[in-house]
């Protein structure tokens, strides 16, 4: 009984893993920079379509193509940063929504006329496929992979967005931007910075998870509620709060489904109202 209860905890706890790398990068633009960004999962759709194209059809390896995942999200989040998003910084949070759904609506319209409506196919490498055996558990390799690069992520973030002088110019820009003005901070490249490390991040993200849920043109809505699932019951603007969100969330999805197969995904909606009902800022939130 207790190998399958261990190897289902870490299977959760591995798409746990991957719920954090592709919310981690909306905690931050939303919870610093108070910007509500939908769209964030367009560029976790963006990181998945562009790792399909490399390897599928330039025949890139898989841990090549990760970078360029990241960067051609990061890009994309600076073009709209620049052109769009900077202009309603300071407006409602309804104007906000809006100019992002459409952002989604559009970005899923050209997935599907680029690639078709079909599931990209993605084959991972021999060194991440298979699993191995430890106290009798199975733990698949890939899954331990997701697992490491999620951890390794969360200790740059927080130690580039708390213990570094990008970060102090990050929360000054909000706080006060002519303030910050005043004291020589280029707000507008701190902004683009920051709106292109929430982008990359959701890239890579969707660059990982092609080979655990998949990728097609609905993937920017699907997981676009898990994502804001994680960021709200974490707390906004909490690296560790959405770290710690996604990998209960994580576990309880994939415990219910095993344990629990008639509540189905309904579960991780379950959690989430207990636990926002328990701290209603968020496991880590401070507002």
């Amino acid at each position: 009984m207790i190998g399958p209860f261990v190897g289902v905890l870490f299977d959760g706890f591995a798409y746990g893993m991957l719920l954090f790398l592709l919310s981690v990068g909306l905690s931050v633009t939303l919870g610093m920079m108070n910007f509500i960004n939908l769209a964030h999962c367009s560029f976790g759709m963006l990181g998945g379509y562009v790792t399909v194209t490399l390897m599928d059809h330039l025949g890139w390896p898989f841990l090549a193509s990760l970078p360029v995942a990241f960067l051609a999200a990061a890009a994309v989040s600076i073009l709209l940063e620049r052109t769009l998003y900077r202009r309603l910084y300071r407006a409602s949070e309804l104007d906000q929504c809006l100019l992002t759904i459409g952002i989604v609506f559009m970005s899923v319209a050209a997935a599907a006329y680029v690639y078709g409506t079909v599931q990209q196919p993605l084959q991972l490498p021999d060194y991440l496929q298979g699993s191995v055996v430890i106290a009798g558990v199975n733990f698949a390799l890939y899954r331990v992979f997701l697992v490491a690069t999620a951890l390794a992520i969360t200790l740059v973030l927080v130690a580039a967005l708390e213990w570094t002088r990008f970060g102090t110019r990050v929360r000054a820009a909000v706080d006060n931007q002519r303030m910050a003005r005043g004291l020589g901070i280029n707000v507008d490249r701190t902004f683009a910075i920051t709106f292109a490390l929430g982008g990359g991040l959701a890239g890579l993200g969707g660059a990982l998870a092609i080979a655990i849920v998949g990728l097609d043109p609905g993937f920017a809505f699907a997981y676009l509620v898990y994502v804001l699932i994680v960021v709200s019951v974490g707390g906004l603007g909490s690296i560790r709060g959405s770290f710690a969100a996604a990998a209960v969330l994580g576990i309880s999805d994939v415990a219910g489904k095993y344990y629990v197969p008639q509540l189905g995904a309904f579960l991780i909606y379950l959690v989430m109202v207990g636990l926002l009902m328990w701290r209603p800022s968020g496991l880590f939130g401070k507002r």
